[in-house]
């Protein structure tokens, strides 16, 4: 750990808990409710990943809360005390208002910790596209980068985060009302992948249908050599997170490998968290790496 200051995220940036332990990264976990039971979203700790997306496909509902401002007080306040300084990196404010609750015990804690720094920044990301800006901020931290410039880095740089989404499963997309019942109906006939990605606002946006899972696969490796920084030569990590479907996330993760040949590392495979899963459902992947600044 810094002598001067933590690095701090959520749980919903989905990497393992020994990924965060190893990088030294800090984290507070959202919660979420399956079957009127409560739990916290603590990286399959709790329920692992794969009792949980079998629940859903049960038909079992869920339903997710963000950290509220007390509990950031709690989680924040045990650091103040020890004399550091807090950089913490929220889940974006296009998908969650978990950004206001973290500003808010900052406004608090401010008041009794004069001394202290509590910087607070919206990722405008989510899933492992949030935890990949969160392994980089590690990076840099090692390197020896200050806290303020730690702030100014991920502020210039986290719209260079790209992520890209698509789901085999259009059920929990109409049951959520992002797809209408009747879209689903036709969707699933034509058997319909959308492929998704998050805008500069930081929300889920739309932005093909494409038939077949084979082509959708296909289609999202085609985005990654459109935008990743320097083409086929990208040479940044790559991380996918999926939710109860690896060989599918493992298929994306082969034909990467193939294509971009001076990657720094294999691509790393998550789960995606009960959090963000709990509105995906099974059968979602999703694709991270970096590139030209998102600009719609």
């Amino acid at each position: 750990m810094s002598k001067k200051f933590i690095i701090s995220c959520c749980s919903t940036a989905d990497l393992s808990e020994s990924h965060f332990k190893e990088r030294d990264i800090n984290y507070i976990c959202f919660h979420f409710e399956l079957g009127g039971k409560q739990y916290d979203d603590d990286l399959g700790k709790s329920i692992s990943f794969h009792e949980f997306y079998k629940s859903m496909a049960d038909g079992m509902d869920t339903k997710t809360s963000q950290v509220s401002a007390g509990e950031f007080q709690v989680y924040f306040e045990k650091f103040l005390e020890q004399g550091f300084d807090i950089l913490h990196v929220c889940m974006s404010s296009g998908l969650s208002g978990v950004f206001d609750s973290a500003k808010l015990a900052k406004k608090i804690l401010t008041e009794k910790y004069p001394e202290r720094k509590i910087i607070i920044v919206d990722s405008l990301g989510a899933s492992s596209g949030y935890g990949l800006i969160m392994d980089k901020i590690a990076d840099l931290r090692d390197s020896g980068m200050s806290i303020e410039d730690l702030h100014s880095w991920i502020e210039n740089n986290k719209l260079k985060m790209h992520h890209w989404f698509f789901t085999t499963d259009l059920s929990f997309f109409i049951k959520g009302g992002r797809v209408s019942k009747i879209s689903g109906a036709i969707g699933k006939i034509l058997n319909i992948c959308p492929l998704l990605n998050v805008n500069r606002f930081g929300k889920l946006i739309p932005r093909f249908k494409i038939r077949g899972k084979n082509k959708v696969i296909q289609e999202i490796v085609n985005q990654m050599e459109k935008y990743a920084e320097n083409g086929l030569n990208y040479n940044g990590k790559c991380y996918i997170s999926h939710s109860a479907c690896y060989e599918d996330a493992k298929a994306v993760a082969n034909l990467i490998e193939q294509k971009f040949k001076k990657l720094n590392g294999p691509v790393e495979i998550n789960s995606i968290g009960t959090t963000i899963g709990s509105h995906t459902g099974p059968g979602t992947v999703a694709l991270f790496f970096w590139g030209s600044k998102r600009v719609d």
